[in-house]
């Protein structure tokens, strides 16, 4: 392309003269013009004006002319869209000063050009103004020698005229041109001279009188004239105003020919680039030549449907015409072609979500309510639980790891942070976005951050939401929060997403909140201020953050794209582009172009309101700050879009407003356009290649970059929910017009987000339209995700990066590493027993308590965690793609196979045609590794290497490089049981052929695959494939052979074992570098009695048949263990065989089958108790072989095939290390098969736990070489005989469904934890705290009156209802009973010397109501009863311990109970009464009154399940809220008599005990179970302290279910009883403190009952578990959970205002403690008391704790069973000794020390230890007679225990030397008959 320099015309602009910053793009200078009456003849005619002044070939330049067209306006606003910045206006001199002098001007003309000017900054155009082009006056023509002064009064008018609306001035535009008009007589040198002094003049006129206004003035000059104009001395001057760096813009530019459109910019590049490699700067183009070149402004031919107008916008045509005229003519074949080709290197692939889409959590954790949690009331969907990612963080980053996602974007829910305006940050919604934030980064994932995704906070709303400036005020402090709180690790910020959806929806059409219907006025209010509010923050992050933080600020728009209806119809072409800048413009031409409105929309208004009598639209206008604060306030433009619409002009305006009417388009669909779920998108894909090109000319210019942030399209309900193949044609078809855009038309699109992540709530669709590439199952309160087909397909794009085949990455370096090539084998056989046996040494003795204490810490760091599957199992596709039959398909295709279901693993999980899906599943997991088969029948359908299937070959090359892509490890195992029938045909593994075959076979493996798998396993559980396959003839081949067979076929595994071994040791282990092993498979075998040899001898020989039949050969001497080979031989002399059953190896085998491994594979389940028998001898069987029996404990927890003992694995692992050495093991398989095929697979967490924990503390505490664990398995399958009844999976896999879709299992999630983890660390709030209490802090110790007292019928004590009860036939364990328990009203010294063995300075304990008032009333006071409380009291005075006296500890008098008890209100006023008689007696010396033990037992087990006194059960759903009822009136009634009457005179303190476990959410990610917990406590905790502590009623959770369930059972009112408004005031704060009992914690979740039950129970619907990890106690109901007790004091801290809190009780019980070292109970108060010590660091008001209890005593309902004491009471001795545990002495060290001193700063005084006492009646000592002395009776004891010493010493003695005697006499017998002696038989 040549330049036609003749008609290149350059402007000269000194720097000094130009005040513009010219390095900065944004200013640059791009220019049109000037009109020409042929341009205004066309113009008039396609704008719809029907007469014409102007003539249709006339190109002469227009001369303005009264009045200006009407329609300059909004030509000049399409010149301006289309990236022109300026516009070329000639001033016509001789028009203006017809007589050539200023004083007497055209005023018309002035006028008139004013008015153009006018128009032109209208539409933000800049003129360039011309003083002289043609035509000079005639009075200047003829007198050149005054030509300068003329034309310097001249520039003086027209400076004077327009300077106001021009800052850019030109003296000539073409110098030659007008030498030609001056005086021809004069020389070509003297009219260069006379314009120069001209020009001159003007320059200086300009500079001197009107440059401030900021204008500049040059001229005009032809390219191929500089030199000669610049360096004549007459024309020297005009060099003055250039300086030596020059700048240049282009006046006029033309060429020859047209460039190409796709040419266009790259050649304006080089134009600018040669211009500027002198030093110069380009500063400007002429775009005329540009834009009259364009292909979309030549002419459509005759037949053309789809052209654009035929008309030429005088070169500047907009930037929607060209983007749409780019691609109008197109075929549909043109249009449609799919591009093969990748997107840029860096381009991020991600997905999206919204909050109030998809969080739920509406209000949890004080987050606020939005405009959205309003909507959908009376029955519509409502987003209060949605798909619950509030609890889900981790689901949706695993979810987004599957996907192989590069950024995700969400939206922060402003109210969740920020719960009210005024308020402070919400912690826990802070603390989730920065959970999610940090769970994206550690997966790779970077976040995008959008700050307001339409859900505005209910409060903001309620001062007028987005028309009122406050609500922008808020919203900036909002951002600012957000940026100081997340910005150093957010990036990418969105300020809005989609605010046109806010202002049209939620303002104009009233279809989203708030619902307001105005799209005249408040849709464009509303909009108005989200822009400035957008650019307030986009400042604020740019002035205080950007700095710091690096990130990038932006905003998201949508749009569709708007194709005219009828593109020969001009007006529907521009009906096209109004909608654009109605739908996209309005919000994107503030921000990306000039701070303002699109002119065509500010004059669609204009134009519309002066149509109608009244206005129909108000456009808020922007101030020129707010214009330059609007300007460029974005570092990306956010695109959303979906669909597009067909545009027509509106056929007749409409004065009504709407959307339409304003804009003046009607909207249209093109019914062959597919439709989706959601009536508003069609399938449209080309659409988003224009909008793309568009937004690209019009906004970014190529200077911003576009993000893709919304693509997609929703499927219905009643759609495959699976097959979403439409979602995938719809993405594979939109993102490869993206990538046209991209490639073909140069947008800078750096990213594309998918909508969405997953399904949720959609505004007033609810939850009928599903966006998600995974499927959320809302009627599930898991709300399970499962990834759609489109997930997959998604993936595949992000894999490659767009359409081109994939490319495999290059395998990382090999995890398995830095291992020996050979194991260290142990050249001598095993010990008979081995010597492993110290395992059970070691272990079996453990207590219960020991064994199962959770261990916290991490594993290696390159620790290998994976997950495993197998061929037949998963893959289906039996016959496909040429694959041979296994011996497995034969098997379940015959019948009688006693396959479950007659189910077959003909699909499976259909993973032969699912890599994509299984690959997902792997990385959303996060494993390191992936344990899987090779099927032999896939690979060599005949088994043999003549039959390659490249398809099955193929299959695994693609299962391997997507692991290897995805970093995961490749763990092969060749044989998994599925051998090629045709091999099973000549004999199977029976046949010695096999040996070389599966050589053969693991050869072509290696060669094909072992450059990338670098961990090979031969064979997997050769022990089941023996004795199921050949033994019992469960499994195929169905040999039931059970004596010889399995021998025979072990023994050929292991040589064909070795044979592979070898291969891959000296053919590939050089260049490939890895490990190869077998997978072998055992129980761990514990002896039934421990303490008997022969039962350890059985166990040992229980893992030597299973394990140690393989492991022994590989990994010791190539020989079986000794105790296989006695025994089996033994057994065949026996049964008269001339040789062992089990064959033998020859000593080449032996070595060549020795140190066969490199490290140990373990495949390990459960646990056996195992004890020796003798069992019959024939027929022959492996199992009788072994002589032994096994069972498995009851108490261990049940699955769907064995019981769980995880405490088994370490001791399995620690045999191992013991029998085989220090070698590298791997568990290769582990995991539980369930019958329930839920996702809540809360026993599989349970299971995977303790096992997983077993293993750790083999590795931490007893240095097993453990490197990995595989869990089994990845997804349900075909479980072998069990078909698919038995669940293993971490992934739910629905066999019902054709797509076998694949659903984490909650086990899938927490196994990930336990892989991010590396292990089980200890939580941060767990570690220990050392500190001390508050000083004054009140450490005590407790007990109850009929737990203690004994003396049930002395001193005239009344009956209580306990008394009743523990005589009542089964109602007490043991029949046990109160009568003397520990005998307390006789033992007041021996109580009170316990308590100072504790230290403490308080006892609690409590008043026999029985004892003082016998019939419970004050008609008679027993004073012998209240004597024994004024002598305890008086006691305890006096060793300085205070009493804390409780009123009522559960034995109400017999006597009230005989007339209704707790359920009789007249029980309130005999209570006071009972009260009274206390606080007149005892008050002077009690200063601690506790009104009522536990209200909760009392009205939940005395009056609703009847298992404690007084034992009624026939009235759950009532009686208990009446007792309740009452118990807490009674409890005020006596609080305001002490209060009233007692406190000022005694000065004590009164409040009430209540009880409470803590509740944890079985699920934490469960929303209903959340509900279930919080509710948990409520019912227990919060009946009773919400009246008391709160507001005097029930809370409002009680009410509410109670209430509902009565009236649903068809009562007419709440069984729950009601308070009147005078009971609530007496009842509120009746407290002095919190007395508070606590125990234990459970895990709760949601449990429906049926409507006619009525209950406490059902009421609440809350069942409980407890974590299996949970140290157990002697009590079934107390699982040792320390950190609740912390969660619960903060929790009524919270609940109630942080009032003084005791802890009343806290305790544990044992059972059958053998001695009092109870180290359980010392793990229960050390780890509580700190949890405590931690809820005082979180400024829990805890002012004392009180042990539960002093001593053991009456458990209640378990009678003596249960131990909970810190003494030890001996109830066989009658004196009742108080004995110390060890635990006392450990609480009485807290309580000298007031907490835990820190042993790093030394050793603590208050450490010593105090010797404690025993404690005994006081009575005088007896004498007795002993051997002739008169002793003392406990120096008479000493003297018989050192009799009877001394005679066991002397029977030893007579025993030992026997037994050497014996010894020596039987050596020398037995030197002939060493033979006799053989451990192994003679044969």
């Amino acid at each position: 392309m040549e330049l036609a320099w003749n008609s290149f015309f350059i402007v000269l602009l000194s720097f000094s003269c130009w005040g513009l910053d010219w390095e900065s793009d944004r200013n640059f200078m791009s220019a049109a013009g000037p009109l020409t009456n042929d341009l205004l003849y066309n113009l008039s005619g396609s704008l719809g004006n029907k007469t014409s002044n102007f003539a249709a070939e006339d190109k002469s330049i227009y001369v303005c002319q009264q009045p200006v067209p009407a329609f300059l306006l909004e030509y000049f606003s399409s010149v301006r869209a289309s990236e022109i910045t300026h516009y070329k206006v000639f001033l016509p001199w001789a028009q203006l000063l017809p007589a050539g002098s200023s004083k007497n001007p055209d005023s018309k003309t002035v006028q008139c050009y004013r008015r153009l000017l006018e128009t032109l900054k209208a539409a933000q155009l800049q003129p360039l103004v011309v003083l002289h082009h043609q035509n000079l006056p005639a009075s200047t023509v003829q007198r050149s020698e005054v030509f300068a002064h003329l034309f310097a009064d001249y520039a003086t008018f027209a400076f004077h005229s327009f300077g106001d609306l021009v800052e850019i001035w030109f003296t000539f535009s073409d110098l030659e041109e007008v030498i030609k008009e001056l005086p021809h007589q004069e020389s070509r040198s003297s009219r260069l001279q006379t314009l120069t002094d001209a020009h001159r003049k003007a320059y200086e006129i300009y500079h001197e009188k009107y440059a401030s206004q900021g204008g500049k003035l040059s001229v005009v000059l032809r390219a191929e004239a500089i030199s000669e104009i610049l360096l004549q001395p007459s024309t020297s001057s005009l060099a003055k105003t250039i300086e030596p760096k020059v700048n240049i813009f282009i006046f006029n530019l033309r060429f020859q020919d047209c460039p190409s459109t796709r040419k266009n910019s790259a050649l304006l590049f080089s134009i600018r680039k040669a211009i500027n490699e002198n030093q110069n700067l380009t500063i400007g183009f002429d775009l005329n030549t540009f834009l009259s070149c364009s292909p979309s402004s030549k002419k459509s031919g005759p037949g053309s449907q789809r052209g654009p107008p035929q008309q030429d916008l005088g070169g500047a045509r907009s930037a929607y015409r060209r983007a749409w005229g780019a691609f109008a003519n197109q075929s549909r074949a043109q249009r449609d072609a799919f591009l093969q080709d990748a997107f840029p290197e860096g381009f991020l692939w991600g997905a999206s979500t919204g909050a109030f889409s998809v969080e739920g959590g509406w209000a949890e954790d004080g987050r606020g309510p939005s405009v959205w949690d309003g909507a959908g009331r009376g029955g519509a969907a409502t987003p209060e639980v949605a798909s619950d990612s509030y609890h889900k963080a981790a689901w949706d980053v695993a979810l987004l790891r599957g996907l192989g996602a590069q950024v995700y974007k969400f939206s922060i829910s402003w109210s969740r942070v920020l719960p009210g305006e005024g308020r402070a940050p919400s912690p826990r919604g802070v603390a989730y976005y920065g959970r999610l934030v940090a769970a994206l980064l550690a997966a790779g994932l970077q976040p995008v951050a959008a700050l307001s995704h339409w859900d505005l906070p209910r409060a903001l709303q309620r001062l007028g939401g987005w028309r009122d400036p406050r609500v922008a005020d808020a919203f900036l402090r909002y951002a600012a929060f957000c940026f100081a709180t997340f910005g150093d690790r957010v990036k990418l910020w969105v300020t809005f997403h989609e605010p046109w959806v806010t202002s049209y929806a939620g303002y104009g059409s009233g279809q989203h909140p708030p619902g307001i219907s105005d799209p005249g006025v408040a849709s464009f209010e509303v909009a108005h201020l989200i822009l400035k509010t957008h650019a307030r923050v986009w400042h604020h992050y740019n002035s205080y953050y950007r700095p710091q933080q690096q990130g990038r600020v932006g905003i998201v728009l949508n749009s569709d794209w708007a194709e005219p209806l009828s593109p020969e119809r001009p007006e529907d072409v521009r009906a096209s582009e109004l909608y654009l800048h109605f739908m996209l413009g309005w919000f994107a031409h503030p921000i990306f172009v000039d701070g303002d409105y699109p002119p065509a929309l500010k004059a669609r208004i204009q134009q519309v309101n002066q149509q109608c009598p009244s206005p129909v639209a108000q456009l808020p206008e922007f101030t020129e700050a707010e214009k330059q604060l609007l300007k460029g306030s974005a570092d990306f433009l956010g695109l959303s879009h979906y669909t597009s619409r067909l545009i027509s002009k509106t056929q007749q305006d409409s004065c009504i407003p709407s959307y339409d009417a304003i804009g003046g388009f009607t909207q249209h669909v093109d019914p062959a356009w597919p439709q989706t779920s959601s009536p508003w998108i069609y399938v449209v894909p080309w659409g988003i290649r224009r909008l793309l090109k568009f937004v690209s000319l019009e906004y970014t210019r190529g200077k911003v970059p576009i993000y893709l942030a919304g693509n997609g399209m929703p499927i219905g309900e009643t759609e495959d929910l699976f097959e979403d193949s439409l979602r995938v044609d719809y993405f594979n078809k939109y993102i490869n017009e993206v990538l046209k855009a991209i490639k073909e038309d140069l947008v800078d699109v750096r990213a594309y987000i998918a909508r969405s992540l997953i399904d949720g709530f959609e505004g007033p669709s609810g939850y009928s339209q599903r966006f998600g590439l995974h499927h959320v199952n809302f009627n599930d309160s898991s709300k399970p995700r499962t990834p759609r087909k489109s997930a997959y397909f998604f993936t595949s794009i992000i894999e490659k990066n767009g359409f081109l085949p994939e490319v495999v990455k290059s395998l990382p370096p090999p995890r398995t590493a830095d291992f020996p090539t050979k194991i260290r084998a142990f050249p001598f056989p095993s010990d008979v027993p081995s010597k492993a046996k110290v395992v059970w040494e070691k272990f079996s003795n453990q207590p219960k308590f020991e064994r199962d204490l959770f261990y916290h810490g991490t594993f290696r760091d390159d620790f290998l965690w994976g997950v495993s599957s197998s061929a037949y199992q998963i893959e289906g596709a039996w016959d496909a793609d040429g694959k041979g039959p296994s011996i497995w398909d034969n098997f379940t295709h015959t019948p009688g196979n006693n396959v479950k279901d007659n189910s077959t693993g003909d699909i499976a999980c259909d993973s032969y045609n699912q890599l994509d899906a299984d690959l997902n599943m792997l990385r959303a997991l996060k494993v390191k590794a992936y344990r899987f088969s090779l099927s032999w029948s896939r690979i060599f359908p005949t088994g043999r290497n003549s039959s390659i299937n490249r398809y099955g070959v193929d299959y695994y090359n693609r299962l391997i490089n997507g692991l290897v892509a995805s970093n995961i490890s490749p763990m092969v195992t060749l044989f998994h049981w599925d051998l090629p029938q045709a091999l099973q045909d000549i004999g199977g593994w029976e046949n010695p052929s096999l040996i070389e075959l599966f050589n053969s076979y693991a050869d072509f493996c290696f060669q094909t695959f072992g450059d990338r798998v670098k961990f090979w396993m031969t064979f997997n559980e050769p022990t089941y494939q023996a004795w199921l396959g050949y033994g019992s003839g469960d499994f195929p081949p169905k040999v039931k052979d059970p004596g010889w067979a399995p021998y025979r076929i072990g023994h050929a595994i292991i040589k064909a074992h070795a044979k592979v071994y070898h291969t891959y040791d000296e053919k590939y282990r050089q260049e490939q570098k890895g490990v190869i092993s077998l997978s072998l498979s055992t129980h761990w075998a514990e002896p039934k009695s421990p303490e008997l040899p022969r039962d350890v001898e059985a166990a040992d020989r229980t893992l030597q048949f299973s394990l140690g039949w393989f492991a022994h050969p590989i990994f010791r001497n190539g020989d079986y263990p000794d105790a296989m080979k006695w025994k089996v031989g033994n057994r065949s002399e026996l049964q008269h065989l001339a040789t062992s059953r089990l064959p033998s190896f020859t000593e080449e085998e032996k070595s060549y089958i020795r140190a066969t491994a490199d490290v140990f594979c373990l495949n390990t389940y459960s646990s056996r108790i195992v004890q020796h028998k003798t069992p019959r001898l024939n027929p022959p069987s492996y199992e009788e072989d072994r002589e032994t029996t096994e069972e498995e404990d009851s108490s261990w927890p049940s699955t769907a095939v064995n019981r769980a003992a995880p405490w088994g694995t370490r001791r399995l692992l620690n045999w191992i290390k013991e029998e085989y050495g220090d070698i590298p093991i791997y568990i290769t398989e582990n995991g539980v098969g369930l019958g329930n095929p839920k996702v809540d697979d809360t026993d599989r967490i349970f299971y995977h736990k303790t096992y997983i924990n077993e293993a750790l503390k083999a590795y931490r505490l007893d240095g097993v070489d453990l490197r990995g664990y595989s869990a089994w398995s990845l997804m349900d399958n075909f479980e072998w005989l069990n078909g698919y009844t038995v669940k293993f999976g971490l992934y739910h896999v629905d066999f019902n469904n054709r797509n076998r879709p694949r659903t984490a299992r909650a086990s899938a999630r927490y196994y990930t934890e336990v892989i991010t983890n590396n292990g089980m660390p200890l939580p941060k709030e767990d570690e220990f705290l050392y500190g001390h209490f508050p000083e004054g802090f009140i450490w005590s110790a407790a007990t109850a009156a009929y737990q203690v007292e004994g003396a049930w019928r002395a001193d005239g004590k009344g009956l209580s209802i306990w008394d009743t009860f523990s005589h009542t036939p089964l109602k007490i364990g043991n029949d046990d009973n109160g009568d003397v328990a520990c005998d307390s009203y006789h033992k007041i010294a021996e109580d009170v010397v316990a308590l100072q063995n504790l230290g403490v300075s308080h006892y609690r304990f409590s008043v026999s109501w029985s004892r003082v008032l016998p019939d419970g009333t004050n008609k008679y006071v027993n004073e012998a009863g209240l004597n024994y409380y004024v002598r305890l009291i008086d006691a305890l005075l006096a060793a300085n311990i205070k009493p804390q006296v409780t009123i009522y500890h559960w034995d109400l008098p017999q006597a009230l109970q005989d007339v209704g008890g707790w359920e009789n209100e007249t029980i309130v006023q005999r209570f006071k009464e009972y009260a009274d008689v206390l606080f007149q007696r005892l008050g002077d010396k009690v200063k601690f009154w506790i009104t009522l033990n536990e209200p909760f037992v009392i009205a939940t087990q005395g009056y609703g399940y009847g298992t404690a006194a007084p034992g009624i059960s026939f009235r759950p759903g009532t009686a208990p809220y009446v007792v309740g009822h009452n118990l807490i009136k009674a409890h005020a009634e006596a609080w305001h008599l002490y209060n009233d009457v007692y406190r000022a005179s005694q000065g004590g303190v009164i409040s009430i005990t209540i009880s409470s476990d803590w509740a944890e959410p079985r699920d934490p990610s469960n929303q209903q179970d959340v509900e279930a917990a919080r509710r948990y406590v409520q019912f227990m905790g919060g009946w009773f302290a919400h009246p008391i502590f709160k507001n005097g009623d029930y809370n409002e959770v009680m009410k509410t279910r109670i209430r509902d369930r009565s009236l649903a059972a068809g009562l007419t009112k709440s069984r729950l009883p009601e308070f009147t408004e005078s009971e609530k005031r007496r009842i509120n704060g009746t407290y002095d403190f919190f007395g508070f009992n606590h125990y234990t914690t459970i895990l709760a979740y949601n449990l429906d009952y049926a409507s006619w039950i009525s209950s406490f129970d059902a009421d609440r619907g809350v069942a409980s578990i407890t974590d299996r990890s949970w140290p157990d106690s002697g009590s079934f109901w107390l699982k040792i959970t320390p950190f609740g007790f912390r969660k619960i004091l903060n929790w009524l801290k919270e609940e109630y205002n942080n009032p003084p809190i005791y802890v009343t009780e806290n305790g544990v019980s044992q059972r059958g403690e053998r001695d009092l070292n109870d180290t359980l109970r010392i793990y229960y108060l050390r780890s509580y008391i700190n949890e405590a010590l931690k809820a005082v660091q979180d400024k829990v008001d805890l002012r004392g704790y009180t042990v539960w209890t002093l001593m053991d005593n009456f458990e209640w309902a378990t009678g003596f069973a249960e131990k909970f004491g810190l003494h030890f009471v001996n109830y066989t001795d009658p004196s009742l000794p108080r004995i110390p545990k060890a635990s006392a002495k450990f609480y009485a060290s807290i309580v000298r020390c007031n907490g835990f001193p820190d042993p790093a700063a030394g050793s603590h005084p208050c450490l010593q230890p105090e010797d404690a006492e025993a404690t005994a009646s006081p009575m005088r000592e007896e004498e007795v007679q002993f051997l002739g002395l008169t002793l003392g009776a406990t120096e008479a004891q000493t003297a018989l225990y050192v009799l009877f010493s001394l005679a066991i010493l002397g029977v030893c003695c007579v025993a030992f030397l026997s037994y050497k005697y014996c010894k020596h006499s039987k050596q020398g017998k037995t030197q002939a008959g060493q033979q006799e002696l053989s451990t192994i038989s003679a044969f």
